[in-house]
């Protein structure tokens, strides 16, 4: 192993394992060194973690909504103590300006308070069902209860708040959970494992975290002692675990291909066009937010165009733990090659190239393409980088 590479703990029935095993390397994603090592768990390892979390059950839902709360608060107080630590592993792990780092601790930091305060507030609702005179004096009662063992799948491009978005909800309402992060970018929610397993509150097997290899991780989908599966991915990937997932529940936030209209009434030229940048460039395109197609007004859009197109130009692309960085590199070098293949075939099929489309490594340079035809890969498929089409509307 290079001197300096630190190792990390898995979590195991809430416990943190590392011992003799296959480890897993966690990248750089600026410098393409290895950053970090992570445990791989075994299908033997999801296996336990998953009759953990069905003993746990009980315990999980008899917490009181008070204890819930206090777990939740106390994760808030660390994750406020350990902020810009975390915050530096996320923009080596993953690549993203430490700027927008220390921003998805802050909303993870939110996620988890906005839980402690819901977990009091599980309300429920009376009924009344004396719709007729056989049913005088009879009313429904509904109350909610925790749903069990919760699977859960998470992204690598909010590698933090996606699992925040996960995780704190499980706790509000008492649920116990199994969570394989992404390969990619595991280190940020074993962090949060490392907390989670120092609150003492919470009952022992509630939590694993798990990386784990493509092979063993079918559990996570098609395992009947899960009764919820939540998954934040691609859309082919996530209809397929659907398919495959059985009687239990099923929660997916997937991709998109997003779409951004300025109308021919813009009071604040200055300010549309920051926004059109953060919607386009905002962590590379790596989002399922990212505004993918703008559609501007015949009226305005010259002016729309040439003044989005200046700013797209000062756009610093590099070092992401340098503070002015905007972009920083791409998750891998292969998908920074698709973005750059992919800006090169919209050209090809019709569409003009207005700025950017270079790539060195990983870095692609913010790129805007003018008119590019439907059947582009570019204007048909998510692209998931920093590319923006731009089309005139009437």
């Amino acid at each position: 192993m290079a001197e300096g590479v630190k190792k990390y703990s898995m979590f195991l029935a809430s416990k943190p394992v590392e011992g003799e095993r296959k480890y897993l390397d966690v990248t750089n994603k600026y410098t393409g060194a290895v950053g970090a090592k992570v445990p791989l768990a075994t299908h033997d390892d999801v296996d336990k973690a998953i009759d953990a979390a069905v003993a746990a059950a009980p315990a999980m839902a008899a917490l009181g909504a008070f204890e819930r709360k206090a777990i939740l608060e106390k994760a808030v107080a660390e994750l406020k103590k350990r902020a810009e630590e975390i915050a530096q592993i996320l923009t080596m792990e993953a690549g993203k300006p430490i700027k927008d780092a220390r921003g998805e601790v802050s909303r993870t930091i939110d996620t988890f308070q906005v839980a402690a305060e819901e977990s009091v507030r599980i309300y429920g609702e009376v009924m009344p069902l004396d719709i007729s005179a056989r049913n005088k004096g009879l009313q429904g009662l509904v109350k909610k209860f925790p749903i069990g063992p919760v699977s859960m799948v998470s992204p690598w491009n909010f590698p933090l708040n996606l699992v925040a978005h996960k995780v704190a909800p499980a706790l509000a309402v008492g649920c116990p959970f199994v969570l394989k992060p992404a390969s990619r970018t595991p280190l940020s929610a074993l962090i949060l494992g490392d907390i989670l397993h120092r609150i003492p509150e919470l009952p022992q097997g509630a939590f694993s975290i798990l990386p784990v290899s493509r092979e063993d991780a079918d559990m996570f989908t098609v395992d009947e002692r899960f009764k919820l599966l939540t998954f934040t991915g691609s859309g082919p990937v996530g209809w397929d675990m659907k398919a495959r997932a059985g009687k239990k529940k099923v929660v997916m936030e997937l991709g998109g291909n997003a779409p951004c209209i300025v109308d021919d009434y813009v009071p604040d030229l200055d300010y549309t066009i920051q926004r059109l940048i953060n919607g386009g460039f905002y962590q590379g395109g790596q989002s399922c937010i990212h505004m993918q197609r703008l559609y501007v007004h015949e009226r305005l859009y010259n002016e729309v165009k040439e003044a989005f197109l200046a700013q797209v130009k000062k756009l610093k692309v590099g070092n992401p733990f340098e503070e002015d960085t905007f972009i920083g590199p791409m998750i891998s070098e292969k998908d920074a090659k698709r973005i750059e293949d992919w800006a090169k075939e919209a050209v090809e099929k019709g569409g003009k190239l207005l700025a950017g489309g270079g790539r060195k490594g990983a870095l692609m340079e913010p790129t805007v393409l003018e008119n590019v035809p439907m059947e582009a890969m570019a204007r048909k498929e998510e692209i998931f980088g920093p590319v923006v089409l731009l089309y005139k509307y009437r």
